[in-house]
């Protein structure tokens, strides 16, 4: 299993939106230039997001986008399987649904449905707010004297 571009953008997006969020809206452009990210790439991954209720959207001059809950509500798994669709990492489990015809007799099924579990409760285990709060661990524990 690889995750996208859009995945990783989109996850980069929405951790700068919580990274900012008491700067209120912001802008596409603005996460554009901090995360050197065509805007109109992160145009295209928008949408997802305003159909998910992931977001919170201001037009005009100081229009821009906002999470829509706190960072601590939202999980990595959560945001990659609305860009990505399933997380399995064999086609054959889908949706997490058995789509093969032969799934009763797969010697490997259980290979991969174990996996499919441990993908995603991993990624439901981390949320915005733990990144934010590594990364601030991260460059506090980072300095020169």
């Amino acid at each position: 299993m690889m995750i996208s571009t859009k995945g990783r953008y989109a996850l980069r997006m929405l951790i700068d939106l919580a990274e900012h969020q008491s700067a209120g809206y912001v802008s596409l452009k603005e996460i554009a230039q901090r995360q050197n990210i065509s805007k109109k790439y992160l145009e295209q991954i928008v949408p997802l997001f305003n159909q998910g209720d992931f977001l919170k959207t201001n037009r005009g001059f100081q229009g821009g986008y906002r999470l829509s809950r706190s960072p601590d509500k939202y999980s990595v798994g959560d945001i990659l399987r609305l860009t990505e669709g399933s997380l399995s990492p064999v086609a054959c489990l889908g949706n997490g649904e058995m789509e093969c015809e032969r799934s009763a007799d797969c010697a490997t099924l259980p290979v991969w449905q174990g996996l499919y579990k441990v993908i995603n409760e991993y990624l439901d285990s981390i949320t915005l707010q733990d990144i934010l709060d590594q990364q601030r661990e991260k460059y506090m524990n980072n300095y020169v004297i």
